[in-house]
């Protein structure tokens, strides 16, 4: 039996906002899943490492017994309420301190109404395509493309002031094998002038997916939903523009996220490989600014490797822990083979559901401390090692990482 090593209140360095309203059984089920489409027929989503998980840690919370059937639950879940829901799990996730990406549309909690529901604080993480996207939206007609891009140039720099880091979803909208080179002043003004023209022309859009990193989701809670940034017109695709978000974000010394791995369909999992991203993070380097590479399954061990030789570079396991559920412990497990220990970050990427923070922290806590207590129990590692090693990666590596104070 592994010895109990106690943990820290955990830092999620990467979270979303929780959806006010009631959900119904599909809504409920379409956030148990990456899929922008309904479960095949005769199937359903709680069937599944992220059902079993939900099944197995929320219930109790909501006064019923672990592994109810999924009806029971969601009926129970009906009859307290949204808020009621939210107040009796959030807090039993166990966060101090919330980083929450507000990129997403919708109405989902903002990062102080997250943080006073679950006890502890939340900062800012800035998404870039959504920044870009809502200053286009809000350009008066016929505004030049230097204009616009003076103007984004400076809402980066205001967004610096009081975010904790940003985070950009190029894995999504382009891919990770871009140039990794900033693009030149006159290949930015030309970008920009193309993107705008096209929005004021009624471009056409891109079918929009994706729930947590691309735009609404066809099928469940937010069909056809428009972008981010609340305008119509093409999203942010254009590879020069996203390079110089990114090169912009970079130059202010910040924690960049990047979006690695698997995620809904709107992406193309073999252009969100983080070994892909090698030229750019070795680019970066010399300015100073932390890379956290996010997600990273099933490419985690890439996402290990790098975070390995590059110093300023770092890797999450946030979301894989929850969708792989039961095998948790391994998924982390080979996350730590080659990945420094004071290099692997916590998050939940919980979005939309409570249950995803509950799910996102139980699972992590579990794997974390079964596997470093079974290192300790085989004689591979010394107790307390093992202890401070946890509260690293629980806590202590974000709250370096993103300057983060004792009182955050």
């Amino acid at each position: 039996m592994a010895p109990p090593i106690p943990l820290p209140p955990l830092v999620d360095q990467h979270c979303h906002g929780v959806v006010r309203s009631a959900l119904d059984d599909r809504a409920f089920e379409a956030l148990l899943t990456e899929s922008d489409r309904p479960a095949a027929p005769g199937t359903t989503f709680f069937d599944s490492q992220l059902g079993f998980a939900v099944r197995r840690w929320c219930p109790p919370l909501l006064g019923l017994d672990a592994h109810v059937p999924p009806g029971e639950y969601l009926e129970r879940r009906r009859e307290l309420g949204p808020e009621e829901v939210l107040r009796r799990l959030l807090p039993a996730a166990g966060i101090g301190v919330h980083l929450v990406d507000t990129g997403l549309p919708g109405d989902l909690t903002p990062p102080a109404e997250l943080a006073a529901a679950g006890g502890g604080t939340a900062r800012e993480i800035v998404r870039l395509e959504t920044l870009a996207e809502r200053l286009a939206g809000a350009a008066a007609p016929g505004t030049a493309a230097g204009e616009y891009v003076d103007g984004l140039d400076a809402a980066v720099l205001a967004a610096a002031r009081t975010a904790a880091g940003f985070k950009s979803v190029v894995g999504y909208r382009h891919g990770l094998d871009f140039d990794p080179r900033p693009p030149s002043p006159g290949e930015v003004r030309a970008a920009a002038d193309r993107w705008l023209g096209a929005r004021r022309g009624g471009g056409t859009v891109r079918p929009r997916s994706g729930v947590r990193d691309g735009d609404g989701r066809a099928g469940g809670l937010r069909g056809g939903a428009s972008p981010a940034g609340g305008g119509h017109g093409p999203r942010l695709t254009d590879p020069v523009l996203l390079r110089h978000l990114l090169w912009q974000a970079v130059r202010t010394g910040l924690p960049l996220q990047l979006h690695t791995g698997f995620g809904d369909p709107d992406l193309r999992l073999h252009r969100c490989d983080p070994l892909l991203l090698t030229d750019f993070l070795s680019a970066v380097g010399p300015a100073g600014c932390p890379v956290v590479l996010l997600h990273g399954y099933p490419y985690h061990r890439g996402a290990g490797y790098l975070a390995h030789v590059f110093p300023h570079v770092y890797a999450d396991i946030g979301l894989a822990l929850s969708y792989t559920g039961a095998r948790a412990r391994t998924v982390l497990a080979e996350a730590l083979e080659l990945c420094p220990f004071g290099k692997l970050l916590f998050s939940t990427d919980a979005y939309g559901l409570p249950e995803l923070y509950v799910v996102g922290s139980r699972l992590f806590a579990g794997a974390l401390t079964e596997l470093l207590g079974g290192w300790v129990a085989d004689g591979s590692w010394p107790a307390g090692d093992a202890e401070r090693v946890a509260a690293m990666i629980a806590a202590g590596n974000a709250r370096r990482v993103y300057g983060l104070g004792p009182g955050t």
